[in-house]
């Protein structure tokens, strides 16, 4: 099939998540003249915040530009890593940190998973929570090779239950020969990612939480010539005075603070969707209904959705927003490399959305002129800005126990980059080079 044959007639440029749940401004809630804690994001950090702050009772408001959850919240693919990406740059690249560190930041990234699967019990949320781990394919021998050498750390800091698949073994885990091998990382979950946005937003508005669409802030302005009497937040639909400010925008971090603007770099990540496929077939696709990933720069995700009856399949088939269908016929092709036997299937949606990236390849939280900040997700969106959201709320509270190991002073930026990722085609060129000849030389 080529060109306009992969498509159902009923193709649409939406996310597949959106059937279940999709963002509406809905009845506006009043943006509040005073709050002890005004959010700015009201994607799943945001949400996470808010929800934690009225749990230790400290008034929060959430401020959200556009309709709720419109954001990657409800775009991203519905993985849910244990901590095998914590580190992994753009560009594939791990950050180089002191082993010490390292095991840190592995063992927060461990409660991070641990703190969505909690959520999800705890609220109550239906957003098909499955743990059934990942496979993370090898796209080179000495990718598999990489991999083993890492199994250690993840299995100590991180509790992974990782273990190695040797290629003679791999159709254990995918009903294909596209990679040389790969990981198994078994405390690793998947879910529908815009109904579990749908379960915190839920969560928060029982407790009072005044989540405010259609709110965009346009002015963060200290009170007092010391800035240390609060801060006037002026947004699109009046004005507030409050006592902190937690900016959670991540991939979608604007010129409203440029300090933070120019340490995060928005990458676009785009998904399609399948027709339902038959049964059997779906099944023996992925035989353990594991999420898989590889090791590839140009890196690709996928897994069954969550009625085992599609593909949902995502990637950077460019490193920014191109026209849905495509990146969509892109997909396709790298889908059709790994599944020979989905050609023919057609595509019923497709869509994409920002993941933040930071130059040291590390999520970060803290503090930057006085303003709070969870930013950085780095590919690891559900659980990481989930948990940096709880700790920020936390440590506003004075209720945080123990410093976060992603709570770092250093929050890189360069010195040619402004928040404008100008460089990424470049990039993007440059890493499928890069990819090509690893696959030559193996």
């Amino acid at each position: 099939m080529a060109g306009d044959d992969i498509f159902r007639p009923d193709f649409t440029p939406t996310p597949y998540w959106w059937e279940a749940y999709a963002p509406v401004a809905g009845d506006l809630v009043d943006v509040p003249k005073t709050a002890r804690v005004a959010i700015v994001g009201g994607g799943y950090a945001g949400l996470s915040a808010a929800l934690e702050l009225a749990k230790l009772g400290v008034d929060a408001v959430v401020l959200e530009k556009g309709a709720l959850g419109v954001g990657a919240s409800t775009r991203n693919g519905g993985s849910v890593s244990g901590g095998v990406n914590v580190g992994k740059s753009f560009s594939g690249r791990t950050a180089e940190v002191a082993p010490d560190d390292e095991q840190r930041l592995l063992s927060d990234a461990s409660d991070a998973f641990a703190l969505t699967e909690r959520l999800i019990a705890e609220e109550g949320i239906e957003c098909f929570w499955m743990k059934h781990g990942r496979f993370v394919g090898a796209w080179a021998p000495k990718h598999y090779d990489y991999q083993a050498g890492r199994l250690a750390s993840l299995n100590d800091a991180a509790q992974s239950g990782a273990y190695m698949v040797p290629r003679d073994r791999q159709r254990d885990e995918i009903a294909s020969d596209y990679y040389y091998g790969g990981m198994v990382v078994e405390r690793s979950a998947s879910l529908h990612p815009a109904l579990y946005y749908k379960g915190l937003l839920d969560a928060c508005r029982r407790r009072g939480v005044a989540v405010c669409a259609e709110a965009a802030v346009e002015r963060i302005a200290p009170v007092g010539s010391n800035g240390g009497a609060g801060w006037r937040v002026e947004t699109s639909r009046g004005a507030i005075a409050a006592g902190e400010v937690v900016i959670a925008t991540n991939g979608y971090t604007g010129e409203l603070t440029p300090q933070l603007r120019r340490r995060v770099v928005p990458i676009a990540s785009h998904i399609i969707a399948t027709e339902e496929l038959p049964e059997e077939f779906a099944r023996s696709l992925i035989p353990n209904w594991r999420s898989l990933s590889d090791t590839k720069r140009v890196l690709c995700y996928y897994r069954l959705s969550p009625d085992r009856r599609r593909m949902v399949f995502g990637g950077r088939a460019r490193f920014t927003h191109v026209d849905p269908k495509l990146s969509a016929g892109i997909l396709y092709g790298y889908m059709t490399e790994r599944f020979p036997q989905l050609r023919g299937t057609r595509i019923t949606h497709g869509w994409d959305g920002n993941t933040a990236f930071t130059f040291d390849a590390l999520p970060h939280m803290g503090q930057q002129d006085g303003m709070h900040f969870c930013l950085g997700c780095n590919g690891s969106g559900i659980a990481m800005m989930t948990y940096l959201g709880w700790q920020t709320a936390r440590k506003i509270a004075g209720a945080a126990n123990a410093p976060c190991a992603f709570d770092r002073p250093e929050f890189p930026d360069h010195a040619l980059y402004s928040g404008n990722p100008w460089f990424l085609p470049m990039v993007g060129g440059y890493f499928r080079l890069r990819d090509r000849l690893d696959r030559l030389l193996a």
